[in-house]
């Protein structure tokens, strides 16, 4: 009996009235107010928030609901505020979020810069879950990443130019400086890690940039200085 009450009381709502109503809640807000709250939301989270997590949010002053009825949706009302929704994300809006990153920090991003933009960005396992890699996603994205052989070829020839510079073979610490004033060779840790299932890592790379410089006519003595 009860059920059959309601369901009359919502048959005889005048459809103009509510719809005024509703239209006079929204005008309470702002989108302007609702996506700073969003984003104030997200800074004390340190993450992209769920419905919930806004709502059990003291320090907000807007409901959910209403969030929606401004933007259609919980996630279009987060995109709307640069902030990634957790789910959802589509293939070609993670590759979008990348573009705009690197458009930001001129350079391919790394794992490192997602990590720095938790809430902001897609999450690093989002993007390895979705492509196979990051590497996977970077490409797809437009971004010249070596991998690889490829990448292999391009570190050898970064460290040919690195040991002209040095007038011997980089340690792993003259790398790290290297990348440090230029940010678009390699990391120290990238090409460490092609070479980390075997004992002596980085020597082993520096004995392949030695086999390189020799082959092209620098002499290099035993103690990695250029002859």
């Amino acid at each position: 009996m009860r059920e059959k009450t309601v369901f009359k009381a919502i048959e005889g709502i005048d459809r103009e009235r509510l719809a005024q109503f509703q239209a006079g809640l929204r005008k309470r807000y702002s989108d302007e107010q609702i996506l700073d709250e969003l984003r104030a939301c997200a800074q004390r989270l340190d993450k992209s928030p769920t419905m919930r997590e806004f709502e059990a949010d003291r320090a907000t002053t807007v409901h959910p609901q209403t969030v929606i009825e401004h933007f259609g949706s919980w996630n279009a009302a987060k995109r709307r505020a640069g902030l990634m929704p957790r789910r959802f994300a589509t293939r070609e809006e993670l590759l979008t979020q990348l573009r705009d990153l690197g458009e930001e920090l001129g350079r391919v991003p790394t794992a490192k810069d997602i990590e720095a933009r938790r809430g902001r960005m897609p999450s690093k396992s989002l993007y390895w879950h979705t492509f196979g890699s990051l590497t996977n996603a970077l490409r797809e994205a437009g971004f010249d990443v070596a991998v690889g052989e490829e990448r292999l070829e391009r570190a050898l020839d970064q460290g040919v130019l690195l040991a002209a510079q040095l007038g011997r073979l980089p340690k792993f610490a003259d790398w790290a400086e290297a990348r440090r004033s230029n940010p678009d060779i390699l990391t120290e840790w990238q090409v460490y890690r092609m070479f980390d299932s075997r004992r002596g890592a980085w020597s082993t790379f520096q004995f392949l940039l030695r086999e390189r410089l020799m082959g092209s006519g620098v002499e290099v003595t035993p103690d990695g200085a250029l002859a």
